[in-house]
């Protein structure tokens, strides 16, 4: 509220005001904070909930991998890349590779990993032994 002050009268009153409105934020905090229920629910409530409508699992029904990502990405980009950018640019990669971080699971990882081992052995199979070309010490 925007009271004008203009005499001591008005100011008390403002004090009061704020006082009182102190008072009733401190309860309001500490009915908050009173037991140990509510207490985990507010810190439960930072996390959030599974959507089943979204398809959106919830924080800790993630499997390991996603959970590291969250915090290895971001941290690993601005040690490396970004190491000599701006405290703006370090925070915007924060939160894109967070919303990046949802695609990054055990599922994708072995997808990867399986691509690589089979290029690796794609690579085995084009010898020329076997392609049906004898070796140079078979030949002699």
């Amino acid at each position: 509220m925007d009271v004008p002050i203009r005499n001591i009268d008005t100011l008390r009153a403002e004090i009061a005001r704020l006082k009182e409105s102190e008072r009733q934020q401190s309860v309001a905090i500490s009915n908050r904070f009173n037991s140990l229920s509510s207490l985990l629910s507010t810190i439960g409530s930072l996390f959030p909930k599974a959507n089943p409508a979204t398809g959106s699992k919830g924080f800790f029904e993630q499997d390991i991998v996603s959970l590291l990502s969250r915090i290895l990405l971001p941290f690993t980009l601005n040690k490396t890349i970004f190491r000599n950018s701006n405290f703006l640019v370090k925070a915007l990669v924060g939160v894109v590779s967070q919303k990046a971080s949802k695609f990054i699971n055990e599922e994708t990882i072995t997808f990867v990993w399986d691509k690589v081992k089979g290029l690796f052995s794609k690579k085995e199979e084009e010898t020329p032994e076997h392609r049906g070309i004898p070796a140079l010490s078979e030949t002699y």
